[in-house]
């Protein structure tokens, strides 16, 4: 099942508040007695900052008296918030601009949790890899490949594999399938994998889900990952695949993964970047790491 992940789902509830005249010393006892790591400081109902443990420590550390000193005194302020009907990349764009590990989280203006760079990192793998792949800088000269050791084509299938070479993997090669994904496809794979949610099948009860209609199993979708793979050089064995769902897709969409080959791995192994778009929007961003061994001779 694919679907948008939003700070509600990912916020913890929980959130401690204080005021402002609170004493620094009280804020420190405050977040040790409750194994917290931070306090979102409140005024007239809305918050104005936040004090982190951290910032606690920074006070000592300095000599400074945190009997004598409040929590307006050492929290971050203004305080950056985030909407809980935001979906978790906004988070972690703000996460990214303001060089911050904590969000307090708002409801209609309203403090309703708190969502940290922790909380994210388990369901946003992907903008780790995203990160690492945008640093790197590989300059390699491509070509079209044409690639003919699938058992089988068909017409409204297509793909594009580029590489420096035909007989093997280079780091920098790129291949994408693309397919219709049709609800045929979705039935077979329904009683072949046994998966027989009626989120897929049945359209009345679809209607009545987050969804409003039936959606593709996010397995079958994944799948074309491994078929874009089948069309590199060499026998292609998937060894792992990481996966971050990031949409749905609707029956009927046309799918494109597209893999590029990032790392070699020794040994005839390559981890590469693997990624799913449903007319043009993404909805799969994940990594797999591959053996390719040469075609065999009953080829």
């Amino acid at each position: 099942m694919l679907a948008p992940v939003t700070v509600r789902d990912v916020m913890n509830p929980t959130v401690e508040t204080i005021g402002p005249d609170l004493d620094a010393a009280a804020v420190a006892r405050l977040l040790h007695r409750r194994g917290i790591g931070s306090a979102v400081v409140v005024e007239a109902g809305e918050p104005v900052g936040i004090v982190t443990e951290s910032d606690v420590v920074g006070i000592v550390a300095e000599g400074r008296d945190p009997e004598t000193l409040t929590a307006a005194d050492c929290m971050a302020a203004p305080v950056i918030t985030v909407d809980a009907g935001d979906e978790i990349e906004m988070a972690v764009d703000l996460f990214r601009e303001h060089r911050i590990k904590k969000l307090p989280v708002l409801d209609a203006g309203s403090l309703v949790g708190i969502l940290t760079t922790t909380d994210v990192s388990y369901y946003l793998p992907h903008f780790t890899r995203r990160a690492i792949v945008r640093d790197r800088a590989v300059d390699v000269d491509r070509h079209h490949r044409e690639r003919v050791d699938t058992a089988y084509e068909r017409d409204d299938w297509t793909f594009e594999s580029l590489g420096p070479r035909d007989d093997r993997i280079e780091v920098g090669d790129v291949v994408r399938f693309t397919k219709p994904l049709s609800q045929a496809d979705v039935e077979s794979f329904a009683e072949v994998s046994g998966d027989t949610n009626r989120l897929h099948l049945d359209p009345a009860y679809a209607e009545g889900t987050r969804f409003g209609r039936p959606i593709a199993h996010g397995s079958l979708v994944t799948g074309v990952i491994s078929a874009a793979l089948a069309r590199l050089p060499g026998l292609i064995i998937y060894l792992s695949q990481d996966t971050s769902y990031l949409g749905p897709v609707d029956i009927g969409s046309e799918v494109t993964a597209e893999c590029e080959v990032v790392e070699d791995l020794g040994n005839d192994r390559y981890r590469l970047t693997t990624a799913v778009s449903a007319d043009g929007e993404q909805v799969i961003d994940g990594e797999a790491v591959v053996v390719a061994d040469p075609i065999p001779d009953t080829a």
